[in-house]
């Protein structure tokens, strides 16, 4: 499956990308009355005292710094140095759902893969059906859809897929293994063995 473009909230090298409601570090050397701790605004923006308002949706901590030193250059700070860093992210989060022990949004991380997210969620669950799971992923402004079979990734059958923010990650149930733990649950009232025909 695609990576997302930029504007789905991630890049080619995977850069942690500011997003709304991000809060970020802002220190601009040798002048501590700028540096200051701000949250993103729910539009994507940000407002300093002498820079003004920026837009900070989509761009990276290093990008964001480069354009407050740019406001500030000249008319207020001789040679300003800004340092931007992400302190908290909200925007950058996958969803993992279905037959995961706790499902629930997790942080994406440069290097987050399908297994990795899946291990967030603390790893399947008893009834979750490893040849079903699916990522949903919106690329250029269209959703698509890759299904994945978790044991063929564990036997290095392919590569492990990359996760991306905003990703969902949906792994399928087992009705079979539903079936066989309550035949074996039933098992001690039978006087006869059973045989069960699962697929």
């Amino acid at each position: 499956m695609p990576a997302p473009s930029r504007e789905d909230l991630t890049a080619g090298d995977r850069p942690a990308l500011i997003g709304p409601l991000d809060t970020i570090v802002v220190d601009v050397f040798n002048v501590p009355d700028l540096s200051r701790e701000l949250q993103v605004d729910a539009s994507g923006r940000i407002a300093m005292p002498l820079v003004g308002t920026l837009d900070a949706r989509g761009k990276t901590a290093s990008e964001l710094g480069e354009a407050v030193e740019a406001a500030l250059r000249g008319r207020y700070v001789r040679n300003p140095e800004v340092t931007v860093n992400i302190k908290s992210s909200v925007s950058q989060v996958v969803t993992v759902d279905g037959q995961v022990v706790e499902p629930g949004l997790y942080p994406v991380t440069n290097q987050m893969t399908l297994m990795r997210a899946i291990a967030s969620a603390k790893g399947l669950s008893e009834f979750a059906r490893q040849e079903d799971v699916v990522i949903l992923r919106t690329v250029s402004g269209r959703k698509m859809a890759g299904l994945y079979n978790i044991a063929a990734i564990r036997r290095g059958a392919y590569d492990d897929p990359p996760i991306y923010a905003n990703d969902m990650i949906v792994v399928g149930d087992s009705p079979e293994r539903r079936l066989f733990r309550d035949v074996v649950s039933l098992a001690p009232l039978l006087a006869a063995p059973l045989i069960a025909v699962l697929q």
